[in-house]
């Protein structure tokens, strides 16, 4: 039968007690360890960039040449999340525990107190516990109809995006979505029908964003999106890729109504300042509001034009 292996991500300058902790996690006690090292805070974030799926916990150290002290937790974990992050440290210091701790880390050991058993069950409980705190949180911040994160949850992970985006100078993009003529819908088909319309137009706008981005029903018919990190293409892009699936999807012949949405996307910059996520949302809502009011105003004259052409033809 083969072996569970836990991929550990070891973040230690010091080639000595790096070779002694991974001693102690390839000691054979029935679970193994795939251990890879990282010397800085650089290479750490470099590695969970390029096999962050893989690693299952970090072991950080808090003195290293690139950061020192709880700074080093702060620039780690947001990236880790939500790979639990257990801190290693040559200092015995319970406030410096507690303080690691409320800034994200699952458990805090000093190196002095180590030995192998100790600090094999120390990565497995961090690991549940992570697991554990994921499936609650999940259940208060997903949306039950679409599955997507609801409000509370978009904030939630929206927020900490942010702040890595303040810390990188990282620029991202934010999306509001509108789904258009829900009220006609529930009114001339039943709501039923309407909540199956917010579900496939979930479903359209999961099509259009990257695993990485943030993409939440915050409203009955109103949706968001946060994409960190984009290229200044991406915006054209998002916008050619969902109204292609608009036009393929409303092309069906058994469709009882078309599917539309009017748009939002506010652009943000943290290099020319702090960002607040409630006045970037305020701004690409009143984007989507213009996009809409150009919307209904292009297919009041085109209709207009539509009903002159008839009676000048009559």
């Amino acid at each position: 039968m083969n072996e569970k292996v836990t991929n550990v991500l070891l973040v230690e300058d010091n080639p000595g007690d790096a070779r002694l902790i991974e001693e102690m996690l390839h000691e054979d006690q029935g679970v193994g360890f795939a251990v890879k090292r990282a010397a800085s805070v650089q290479e750490c974030l470099l590695a969970l960039d390029l096999t962050g799926q893989d690693v299952e916990v970090v072991l950080l150290d808090l003195g290293l040449p690139d950061e020192n002290g709880l700074e080093t937790l702060r620039r780690v974990a947001p990236i880790a999340y939500p790979t639990p992050v257990v801190v290693i440290t040559g200092l015995h210091d319970e406030a410096a525990a507690v303080a690691a701790v409320r800034e994200g880390a699952q458990d805090y050991v000093v190196k002095g107190q180590l030995e192998g058993n100790r600090l094999r069950r120390i990565i497995q409980y961090a690991i549940e516990r992570q697991y554990m705190r994921d499936e609650i949180r999940n259940l208060s911040l997903q949306d039950e109809l679409t599955g997507l994160y609801n409000r509370r949850g978009f904030n939630f992970l929206a927020e900490q995006q942010i702040k890595v985006a303040d810390r990188t100078g990282a620029p991202f993009l934010l999306f509001f979505f509108d789904l258009d003529d829900l009220k006609k819908i529930n009114d001339s088909h039943g709501h039923d029908v309407g909540d199956k319309a917010i579900v496939e137009a979930a479903g359209l706008l999961r099509t259009c964003f990257r695993q990485s981005d943030i993409l939440a029903r915050i409203g009955g018919d109103e949706f968001v999106s946060l994409m960190l990190g984009a290229p200044a293409t991406s915006e054209g892009a998002i916008r050619s890729h969902l109204e292609f699936q608009l036009r393929k999807r409303n092309a069906r012949a058994e469709c009882l109504y078309p599917l539309t949405f009017s748009v939002g996307v506010e652009v943000c910059d943290p290099r020319y300042g702090p960002l607040r996520l409630s006045e970037l949302m305020e701004k690409a809502d009143v984007r989507m509001y213009e996009e809409k009011k150009r919307s209904k105003k292009s297919g009041a004259a085109s209709e207009a034009l539509h009903r002159t052409a008839i009676k000048e033809i009559c």
